[in-house]
């Protein structure tokens, strides 16, 4: 886990291992809280990691011992001050528009927008401990940012309903009992494990069929049964033709690790991948 920050640290960290991509939010002495420069910095990592070819996976953490506890003191005095909110070139779900999976290694507590950040990722790991909270009830604000939707869409609507009225803080492990996360580990476990679970998808799974599927598990939150179902046929027609497939049951038979193409290296399918969520 990152350590201290000096005051003139970039707010956002990137490293990469292997095929894997590691964002860190590196405001430890704020706390990591959201500040537009951070939202910038941390989208652009993002937006790098879908465009490199050899990146198949991203973990998101932070500096410190907390995740993200929302925004920035200086961001609440300013908006309440003007009455106004700035507007964003990207939305704040923007994860989610990504093809690569991102999967979040929640190291300390989240609220508000740190918790929807939490939420845009694809899977959640959290370090036993940790505190989640909505908060928005708490400040006078409403549901921000989408974040009633992808609450009920990740936790349910009867948790969503309780978590966003309440505004209550619960830890890690009863977050992972409403389903808000995937996994809890002790601190010192969390960012291996994280890493562990990226790396496997990047080595053994094919980004073509991570990027479809990601793209269809969004689309199904608003079509009917049917509806995803034709989705699906019109993506099969296409995997069953491309390499990705042909290298998947080669590597079956052959009894070895499969050695997929990158993400559009040949990808039938790959004009069909787009996430609803895209702006």
């Amino acid at each position: 886990m990152a350590g201290q920050a000096a005051d003139d640290s970039p707010p956002v960290l990137v490293g990469t291992s292997g095929a894997v991509m590691t964002i860190i939010l590196n405001r430890p002495e704020q706390r990591n809280a959201w500040t537009l420069d951070l939202e910038r910095e941390y989208f652009a990592a993002l937006r790098l990691a879908d465009a490199e070819r050899d990146i198949r996976a991203v973990v998101v953490t932070a500096a410190g011992d907390m995740f993200c506890p929302g925004a920035d003191k200086s961001v609440l005095q300013a908006v309440a001050a003007s009455g106004k909110h700035e507007l964003r070139k990207d939305p704040l779900y923007f994860p989610l528009t990504i093809c690569k999976p991102v999967i979040m290694a929640i190291n300390g507590s989240c609220a508000g927008v740190g918790l929807l950040q939490a939420l845009a990722g694809d899977v959640r790991f959290a370090a036993r401990g940790a505190k989640f909270a909505t908060g928005f009830v708490r400040r006078g604000l409403i549901a921000e940012y989408g974040l009633a939707w992808l609450l009920q869409r990740v936790a349910g609507a009867s948790a969503a309903t309780d978590l966003l009225l309440s505004g209550r803080a619960i830890d890690a492990d009863e977050a992972a009992r409403l389903g808000l996360v995937n996994r809890v580990h002790e601190r010192d476990e969390l960012l291996p494990a994280a890493l562990a679970y990226a790396s496997d998808i990047a080595r053994h799974c094919s980004p073509a069929s991570v990027a479809a599927i990601k793209a269809q598990l969004q689309w199904a939150s608003a079509e009917s049964l049917p509806a995803a179902a034709i989705r699906a046929a019109g993506l099969v027609n296409r995997a069953v033709a491309g390499p990705d497939f042909a290298e998947g049951v080669a590597s079956f038979l052959a009894a070895r690790s499969a050695a997929f193409p990158a993400l559009g290296e040949g990808t039938r399918y790959s004009d069909l991948i787009t996430s609803p969520f895209k702006a």
